[in-house]
């Protein structure tokens, strides 16, 4: 019976794993073939203490350094209104969205945020904005510490579609971290579905969101289909009239997976 077991359940991972994994073993080298190229040196990120960001890996492009929002803009492509100081900057409410002025596909982003404090409202209305791959696909930024909201909807969801693993929140004022790694959807010539978005996020360094596919844009109350799109869009962060603060953005671009 264990045998038969293994049978099937080797047999359904072979049948799947197509369809979840973006990399494969490359045929064309050997196992420890000396001749295969070996990956590019880079410096790595030192990582963030609450008193000051750590420095981005040396192959990233830096979105916030700590001094302007230049890289960043509204939609209109007016210059952005958030207010930067000390290092770091503040949604200024009922001033919109803010978007990179470089578009991103598949990529690595880290972004840090500081929840206000003392803390003020409850639910949704408690902390809100938002991380947005692509413009479209949001991770949510809420304080949801000693907080209750809809699970979708709580800090490290992928809004309206997946609550996360833990919630891993900090107390407000505490600076906290998302390290989103995106897949983004491919569409046939057609405009047909290839390949579905995926998301995996860590949370303060927990792991929230597993290499999760996305039904569609997210947004609230509704589930929105696919709709044909670029490879690359700007990245986008929320004005949901609250002052969160944002520090140590930066974003390294992944190759597209063949």
């Amino acid at each position: 019976m264990k045998r038969i077991l293994f049978a099937a359940t080797g047999a359904l991972l072979l049948a799947v794993l197509p369809a979840i994994c973006n990399a494969q073993v490359d045929p064309k080298w050997k196992i420890h073939d000396p001749n295969r190229p070996l990956p590019t040196v880079i410096d790595p990120e030192t990582p963030s203490t609450q008193d000051s960001p750590g420095r981005p890996p040396s192959d990233a492009v830096v979105l916030f350094d700590g001094k302007d929002l230049s890289k960043w803009a509204h939609k209109d492509g007016s210059p952005a209104k958030w207010k930067v100081e000390n290092g770091y900057f503040e949604v200024v409410p009922k001033t919109g969205y803010i978007y990179t002025r470089e578009a991103f596909g598949d990529c690595q982003l880290h972004v840090e945020f500081s929840e206000p404090a003392p803390p003020k409202g409850e639910d949704q209305d408690r902390g809100n904005s938002g991380v947005f791959l692509q413009g479209l696909y949001e991770t949510q930024v809420l304080d949801s510490y000693q907080s209750k909201t809809y699970a979708d909807g709580q800090a490290g969801a992928i809004y309206g579609q997946y609550p996360p693993l833990v919630n891993a929140s900090r107390p407000p004022g505490q600076w906290q971290s998302y390290d989103i790694v995106f897949h983004g959807p491919r569409f046939e010539k057609d405009g047909k579905l290839l390949r579905p978005a995926r998301v995996t996020v860590l949370h303060n360094g927990v792991l929230v969101q597993d290499n999760v596919e996305l039904t569609g844009p997210t947004a609230h109350g509704k589930r929105p289909p696919y709709e044909p799109q670029p490879e690359k869009l700007p990245l986008a962060l929320q004005d949901h009239n609250h002052p969160v603060r944002y520090r140590n953005i930066w974003v390294r671009e992944l190759k597209t997976a063949e």
